[in-house]
């Protein structure tokens, strides 16, 4: 993989692959003329799937919800294709019918965190984390991988993924480090663009419905914060913050990518300014509240033209903001609010609404969000589209984990497997070799899948969550038969015996 990174001296303007159409300029446009003031606000506003029903869906003509990890239909883990759709259409259909007996309609869209395949849904195909597939060093491979995502987001009636993940991790101290491609910023370059256009194609492909709405994230800087601290301090220069951090969202979006969400991490630098001094409390720098970054550079240096999403309850850490108040976040250029529980995005509604009506937030900065949301919502051809359950992968179970896709992944594995040192010529193991396996991740398939795989922190699960999935430890016994593989997690065994000793190691979840 040889390519020559380019280095930006200003933030560069994006060419999209994905171009204005007038005719969609025109419509969008008649849209937001008709919608009232709480419809606009509806679209701004999404919850997670436990926060919401199809009721609130209709009363507050929310225009999204996302599923958090560990979030399913009926809270069921093991939720089928069949059921994922099920209650996509009912979402769908309470959105319809909260539009009946207006002269226009806008269509409801469904999120999810398919970062390394569709991983929140039971039997899909998982693939390596993202800091595996940058050691593969393969952007066509990465482009594979984006196309059967899509596919099999697309069997349970969702419509918009948030990936890829385009952080480049400095600092190994990061909890997150696993979801950044690489420290290296060409190849987070390199991969987000083929990422991009794997899970949503060409325009014409993404209005089909094989293809999902992209999402490069977290703008910008996380992977560079201070000891890597999680949400934490980035103090580089603007220069090495576009040059090292922003990379993948430079071809990213120059790809197509629809969407871009905020980062929790704060930029400590003067030219992150408070955009309200009147206020009194002092901005805290967190980019959630950068009307710095997400407006002036990308929306207009950068001519992004999708819309910006925060984080889950991202916008609570401004300190401008609170759980029931991201007005500050709005005025910085936030075009939906991610706000998954009940009662905050509630609240969030009824104080943006309040905000709205005394122009504290002005009609002008809610229609620039409007505008891009249903852009972007007319581009993925969501107007044209049925219900999820009338879409032609809908509910096709054996699309989830099928074998061509589970093909794939295992190329990714093999792929991203580093050998750091052979001495000996230890390696390959022979058939006939005595073998003593020890670790905590032996026989962990916890441990061997990671974050992002059913649950958030990937914790709760069992080997019967992941159907067809082996451990190392039954590999091995599959591989070289049972008489020689001994398995000691305590190596109280005699080592004299063994040929060789295999230790797999993991880190143990703690939680937050």
């Amino acid at each position: 993989m040889h390519h020559s990174l380019p280095h930006f001296e200003d933030w560069p303007r994006i060419d999209s692959a994905i171009k204005q159409d007038p005719l969609i300029e025109t419509e969008v446009a008649r849209l937001v003329s008709l919608m009232t003031i709480e419809e606009k606000l509806g679209q701004m506003i999404q919850p997670d799937l436990r926060g919401v029903t199809p009721e609130l869906v209709k009363q507050y003509k929310l225009g999204s919800i996302l599923n958090g990890g560990g979030a399913w239909p009926n809270e069921n883990k093991r939720a089928s294709a069949s059921e994922w759709v099920t209650l996509a259409d009912e979402l769908w259909h309470a959105v319809e019918e909260a539009y009946r007996d207006r002269p226009f309609r806008v269509p409801f869209m469904w999120a999810t965190d398919a970062v390394h395949g569709h991983n929140n849904v039971f039997s899909a195909t998982v693939f390596p984390h993202n800091i595996g597939l940058g050691a593969a060093r393969d952007p066509e491979l990465i482009e594979k991988i984006g196309v059967i995502t899509a596919k099999e987001v697309a069997v349970t009636g969702l419509d918009w993924t948030f990936a890829p993940t385009v952080a480049v991790p400095r600092n190994l101290r990061w909890g997150r480090v696993y979801e950044g491609y690489s420290e290296d910023p060409e190849i987070t370059y390199l991969y987000a663009s083929k990422m991009v256009k794997g899970l949503q194609g060409s325009a014409e492909e993404l209005k089909g419905d094989q293809r999902v709405i992209s999402n490069v994230k977290h703008w910008v800087g996380d992977g560079g914060t201070l000891e890597g601290e999680d949400r934490g301090r980035n103090h580089y220069d603007e220069s090495s913050l576009r040059n090292i951090h922003a990379m993948g969202y430079f071809s990213g979006l120059e790809a197509g990518a629809q969407v871009v969400m905020s980062s929790f991490n704060s930029w400590v630098n003067l030219a992150n300014y408070d955009h309200s001094p009147q206020d009194g409390e002092a901005y805290n720098h967190k980019i959630h509240g950068s009307r710095y970054l997400i407006d002036d550079v990308l929306k207009r240096k950068m001519g992004f033209d999708g819309f910006v999403v925060t984080d889950w309850h991202g916008h609570a850490e401004v300190s401008k903001c609170s759980d029931g108040d991201a007005t500050y976040a709005i005025n910085a250029g936030n075009d939906v609010m991610m706000v998954p529980v009940y009662e905050h995005w509630i609240a969030v509604y009824e104080k943006a609404l309040a905000d709205i009506k005394s122009g504290v937030i002005s009609m002008s900065r809610v229609d620039d969000a409007v505008t891009r949301i249903l852009r972007v919502k007319m581009r993925a051809g969501l107007w044209d589209k049925p219900c999820p359950s009338k879409r032609s992968l809908a509910g096709k179970q054996s699309v989830l984990g099928a074998p061509e896709h589970r093909s794939v992944a295992r190329e990714a594995v093999r792929k991203s497997l580093v050998l750091l040192k052979n001495e000996g010529q230890i390696l390959p193991l022979h058939p006939d070799q005595r073998v003593i396996l020890t670790g905590s991740g032996a026989d962990d398939i916890q441990k061997q899948s990671g974050g992002w795989n059913l649950t958030w922190q990937g914790d709760e699960n069992s080997l019967a969550d992941f159907p067809g999935a082996t451990t190392v430890k039954m590999a091995l016994i599959e591989e070289l038969g049972r008489d020689n593989v001994t398995y000691s997690p305590s190596l109280d065994v005699p080592l004299s015996k063994q040929d060789v000793a295999i230790v797999v190691i993991g880190e143990d979840h703690t939680p937050r």
